[in-house]
């Protein structure tokens, strides 16, 4: 699937998190042709009732007697399972009266069965990773789990209780509406959720694509408890669904469990009702306009095009690489080099039915708004007189692939990836996707565009009336029979061996080295291991400079370590970033006050080049005044969104009130209007005089997690910091305890539909100290999981909050950390959230926890430190923090030996010791003062 990130800047972050409108994943994708007696089950016994239908690159498609499918894909090189249960009803499905009801059932079947009730306490407990998305094609309930054939086995059998027994009451379905609602109402904070929304719903005058996933308030707020069961029976059956098993696990096994807790669900008499709604050409330009307070400007264009079974749905979605990538898009040159928008962004909605390509700009306040966007029109519908070049071509085909690599790659993501394809009408378009991007042509992208970018196809701000309109070609149907026949997949594909994310195995397995350079130290730890596609996940850190060293350039170190990417003598941003691409590579810089950080992710062959690519960008950056300015006009950009946002005004009042250092001081926050100060005075040269100075050898740390070859990686980090200056001498940050003084604010931000509450209690705790691993395990059983006193009181039972957690925090240098509660909901639940947070808080100190809940507590950590052991990444990110401290996983297997030791009144202790709810510092944002 595609990562929508990469072609989102950092200033359209709130576009970004806005497209969870369209579904938890936007994009469904393309796929393969199938052999029809894979080898692989030639010695596989199939149990009772099971017949095998295909195989492609590993993936394996069984079907029960009673329509169920069944898709396999083992991967023994990560000790994780991943399952996904695809019900192909969405909100495509929906008829009048109906709208958000596939959604509403998501939420719905959580609540459990009559042998399970509160199926989201049970993920938690066993420590699964686990929830649900509804799209417009399809509902998605997923879980992750560290391997284990235990919990497989319940997990599949819950699902097949689910499929069945869910219960849908009244009682549940009233508790649930105020959460939903909740949900309902955050989108409505967002401009651009809601001007994508409106737009869709011009674009499309009679199809369901049109509406949005959650539905009318009225609705869902009215919805027949009898006519949802209705709607549950219909579409939740096993002739309408995919069962995903990814992962580390034995096929056989599995599939004979499959058989054994689904093969008794009889096949369904009903017959589900045809959709036949073709959505007509559209004969002419359509306009939306939207006025809101807060947000900062957006102007966009919408155009049809064919749905993502259709050969021409990868030269649609190579056009919004070709025209919304930054630097390199088309859009990104007419428009923010130009200073008409502050950023650009491109994206594709891929169906089962025609869906939509959009394209649009993020402007500051002063920005003309008509010339934004007609410059927006103008670069996307000229592909006549500028039609798109094999350079382009060449560019968008890299990220693409790249992007299908990286989740392929990982069996988590490719149980995602392969249920969007199977709402987008076969599992195998996920291949057949990566073929046809190797495949596409430059005549076939250009005649998309002439064909599908036209006014008369479009959706925008106004409406102009055309004497002589253009059409788009109507879409035609795909004949997959036809397009899978015979298809293999890649003949190079291959299995991996599989690894013991132990801690012992961990520490046995890595290398730890220092290298001892003439200009500092190299110290490395390096975990050899083999991957899918022989990925790799590196992490390198610079350290320099010190408290006084840093003073007064809090924001020029950030700024510096946020633009090293963004060019060198030898090299511009858009070579640095077509570099990486070529090298199949993610690179990610940053890096705050004394650290700089960069997150590597790439293959064996190319690890060695990158890292010497990384070097070279550490020493030479040289930061165009362009990308400054760029870069200074996104900042305000953000901070002025930011401004009328209730998680932000909340979250920063509360850091201003727990921050005693003077302005010049690295660890200073800013108010909001400090910071629009200080981001409209940065220039290049202190950029380039801090870097100058700071950067350099010294203190170096890497690591790496994968396949890759521990020598030559080496040799590129000597070679890359030979002859380099060292850095002023580091010296960590401290951040001691500080005895705030407990206090309440209230801010208004008006007409936002949600509120904030953030709360925060500093505790003098070491993560070393003997009462860390108890409070510990008491955050979790407070408000980390879904099985906590928190969740259960605010999330389930009075259905409050959309999400309502607590967190715990303990520096590895000193005895200096904190508790923080937070909880997104409705203003008019203000007085309710507080005393419901007050009451549980009270229980706690008072009663403590019971016996069953450590107990139950204790396992799901247990279980999610596996999961989280078992992620390249996540070892990658902790073997970089060991090397700071000076520890190995042997820390980490001593956390477990202390959690399993733990009992119930040692819990309690230490909770009462340290939980003093009137020491709290609360902070709240909300429109408090409308009358509801």
């Amino acid at each position: 699937m595609l990562n929508l990130r990469r072609f989102f800047p950092a200033a359209a972050a709130t576009v970004f998190s806005a497209l969870a409108f369209v579904s938890q994943s936007i994009q469904a994708r393309e796929a393969p042709t199938a052999d029809p007696a894979p080898a692989s089950t030639a010695t596989q016994r199939l149990p009772s009732g099971v017949k095998s239908v295909t195989s492609v690159e590993g993936v394996q498609e069984y079907v029960l007697a009673n329509g169920l499918r069944v898709l396999l894909v083992p991967d023994q090189s990560k000790p994780t399972t991943t399952v996904n249960m695809t019900y192909l009803v969405g909100s495509r499905h929906e008829s009048y009266g109906e709208t958000g009801m596939a959604h509403l059932l998501e939420h719905m079947l959580f609540k459990g069965t009559l042998t399970t009730r509160n199926a989201l306490g049970e993920f938690s407990r066993r420590g699964l990773r686990a929830n649900g998305s509804t799209s417009q094609d399809r509902t998605n309930y997923f879980a992750s789990f560290a391997a284990n054939p235990d919990t497989l086995q319940w997990y599949l059998g819950w699902q097949a209780d689910a499929m069945i027994n869910s219960t849908i009451l009244r009682s549940d379905l009233d508790t649930e509406m105020t959460v939903v609602r909740n949900e309902m109402e955050s989108g409505e904070n967002n401009p651009f959720r809601i001007l994508l929304q409106k737009m869709l719903a011009a674009a499309y005058q009679w199809h369901n694509y049109g509406k949005s996933t959650i539905g009318a308030r009225s609705d869902v707020e009215n919805v027949d408890i009898e006519q949802l069961r209705a709607f549950y029976r219909r579409y939740y059956q096993p002739d309408n669904a995919v069962l995903i098993v990814a992962g580390q696990f034995d096929p056989q096994t599995t599939l004979t469990g499959i058989a054994r807790d689904f093969g008794r669900i009889p096949r369904p008499e009903r017959v589900l009702p045809p959709l036949y709604t073709v959505e007509p050409v559209q004969d002419g330009e359509r306009t939306v306009t939207l006025r809101r307070t807060g947000g900062t400007p957006l102007v966009a264009a919408l155009y049809h095009v064919p749905q993502a079974a259709s050969p021409e749905s990868v030269a649609a979605e190579a056009l919004t690489v070709v025209m919304g990538d930054t630097p390199s898009g088309r859009l990104y040159h007419n428009l923010v080099s130009e200073g008409k928008a502050s950023s650009i962004f491109a994206f594709s909605l891929d169906q089962h039915d025609p869906g939509t390509v959009m394209f649009g700009a993020q402007l500051e306040a002063a920005m003309d708004q008509s010339e934004a966007l007609w410059a927006l029109i103008d670069t996307v519908e000229t592909t006549v007189q500028t039609p798109v070049t094999q350079e382009e071509l060449d560019r968008a085909r890299a990220k693409l692939l790249i992007d299908w690599e990286q989740t392929y790659s990982d069996p988590q993501r490719v149980g995602v990836a392969l249920s969007e394809a199977i709402a987008a009408g076969d599992w195998r378009l996920f291949f057949l996707r990566r073929d046809r991007i190797r495949d596409l042509k430059l005549p076939e992208v250009q005649r998309v565009a002439e064909q599908w970018l036209v006014r008369s196809n479009r959706t925008e701000g106004r409406y102009i009336p055309t004497e002589q309109p253009q059409r788009a070609p109507a879409s035609t149907p795909v004949d997959l029979q036809a397009v899978f026949k015979d298809y293999k997949g890649d003949p190079d594909f291959q299995q991996v061996e599989a690894f013991d994310p132990t801690p012992a195995n961990i520490d046995a397995r890595t290398d730890l080295r220092t290298l001892e350079l003439s200009n500092g130290q190299i110290s490395l730890a390096l975990l050899p291991k083999a991957t899918r596609g022989a990925r790799v996940q590196a992490r390198l850190q610079l350290a320099f400079g010190d408290v006084e060293s840093l003073k007064g350039q809090r924001l020029v170190a950030d700024t510096v370590a946020e633009l090293l990417d963004r060019g060198t003598p030898e090299l511009s941003r858009q070579q640095i970033q077509d570099r990486f691409d070529q090298l199949n590579a993610e690179v990610g810089f940053d890096g705050s006050g004394t650290n700089v950080g960069v997150a590597i992710t790439t293959t064996r062959e190319n690890l060695p080049e990158v890292v010497s690519l990384v070097l070279q960008i550490l020493r030479n950056a040289n930061f165009p005044e362009e990308q400054v300015t760029e870069y200074r006009r996104n900042l305000l950009t953000g901070l002025r969104a930011a401004m009328t946002d209730p998680t932000q005004i909340a979250a920063r009042t509360l850091a201003r009130h727990d921050n005693p250092w003077p302005k010049d001081d690295v660890r200073y926050v800013p108010s909001f209007d400090e910071s629009l100060k200080d981001v409209e005075s940065i220039q290049r040269d202190p950029l380039v005089a801090f870097h100058g100075w700071f950067y350099g050898a010294g203190r170096i740390h890497f690591t790496a997690v994968g396949d890759f070859d521990a020598d030559a990686v080496q040799k590129a980090l000597v070679a890359g910091v030979e002859g380099w200056q060292q850095a002023p001498a580091w010296q960590r940050i401290p951040s001691p305890y500080r005895d705030v003084k407990p206090a309440r604010f209230v801010n208004e931000t008006p007409d936002k539909a949600n509120a904030f509450y953030i709360a925060r209690l500093p505790l003098p705790l070491q993560d070393d100290d003997p009462d860390f691993v108890a409070l510990y395990l008491a955050n979790s059983l407070l408000g980390q999981s879904e099985t906590s006193r928190l969740w259960t009181r605010i999330r389930e039972k009075e259905g409050l909050s959309y999400d309502v957690r607590s967190m715990l925090t303990a520096s590895s240098f000193e005895k200096s950390g904190d508790w923080t509660m937070y909880a997104i909901y409705a203003p008019e639940n203000r007085e309710r959230l507080e005393t419901a947070l007050r009451e549980e808080l009270a229980r706690v100190v008072k009663e403590g926890f019971t016996e069953e809940e450590v107990r139950e507590g204790v396992d799901a950590l247990l279980n999610q430190r596996r999961l989280t052991r078992a992620q390249d990444g996540a070892l990658a990110n902790a073997w970089l923090g060991y090397l700071d401290t000076g520890r190995t996983f042997a820390w980490s297997a001593k956390i477990d030996e202390q959690l399993a030791a733990l009992t119930t009144d040692q819990v309690n202790a230490i909770v009462r010791k340290y939980l003093k709810p009137d020491q709290f510092t609360a902070s709240l944002a909300g429109d408090f003062a409308k009358k509801r």
